[in-house]
């Protein structure tokens, strides 16, 4: 049986690939669960430094839950099924290494969920995006209705949920729902620079920086403003702070090691 997740890791970005393409990489149980454990892993792996999260082939990132395999569950299985979406949706969204989606092709109801969940999100030109739940009778489970507000807005978030939107990667771009539309043909290559450029910062500041925005932004000003304080003392006392600031006296790039 072919793993249902790939994993590449080049220099310490990890390349992970949702490997279901005769399926538009849709998330069937083993999938999920199999992502749960790794995103756990990966979670304490000092040797990744970026994550790039994508899916087999050009048609699909991920076309959301496995319907064909949800019609077979009980409404408890269905339950449990959509709780551990949302969690482990979560396990991403809280990883300490920043996470990059690179969105090739569909990605609707949990796929769009999963790429709102990163960092990051990079589509290929034929990327197609949206929350669709409302047209089979159900609303997006897996943060949908929180995270897609907090990206573009509670007017548009409202209008592409109750009307099931399906946006191209340019009008993605336009609203603010992904960073960047790669080139024809360069979704990872485009990925991977963006990887590059984020990995050669300090990683604990890394991982400090995404704690302050990630919480921060949820919480009112003076509260914000503390959590970033708090954030910033964890870097004073850090062998990176003290190479960064070597490095920027010496003129030569800084070698950070998390320490």
């Amino acid at each position: 049986m072919a793993e249902v997740i790939l994993t590449e890791n080049r220099d310490g970005v990890l390349i992970v690939t949702l490997n279901r393409p005769e399926s538009m990489n849709s998330l069937n149980r083993k999938l999920l669960a199999d992502l749960n454990k790794l995103v756990s892993e990966i979670s304490v792996d000092r040797a990744v430094r970026v994550v790039i999260i994508t899916g087999a082939g050009t048609k699909a990132f991920c076309s959301g839950a496995d319907l064909k395999e949800r019609a077979t569950m009980t409404p408890l299985e269905v339950k449990q099924y959509i709780q551990m979406i949302r969690n482990t949706f979560t396990m991403v969204e809280n990883l300490p290494q920043p996470v990059i989606a690179a969105v090739n092709g569909f990605a609707f109801g949990g796929g769009t969920e999963l790429a709102l969940a990163s960092d990051i999100r990079i589509a290929a030109p034929n990327a197609v995006m949206g929350l669709t739940e409302t047209s089979l009778g159900i609303i997006p489970g897996a943060g949908g209705t929180q995270r897609l507000v907090r990206l573009v807005g509670k007017g548009k978030a409202k209008e592409m949920i109750f009307t099931a939107h399906r946006a191209k990667a340019d009008e993605a771009l336009a609203i603010g729902l992904v960073n960047k539309v790669a080139p024809e043909g360069g979704l990872v290559d485009c990925a991977l620079e963006m990887a590059g450029r984020i990995k050669k910062n300090a990683p604990i500041a890394l991982e400090m920086a995404k704690y302050a925005i990630n919480y921060g932004s949820e919480v009112d000003l003076g509260t914000g403003l503390a959590i970033e304080s708090n954030c910033y003392a964890v870097t004073i006392p850090t062998k990176d702070r003290i190479e960064g600031l070597t490095a920027f006296r010496e003129k030569r790039p800084p070698v950070y090691t998390g320490e």
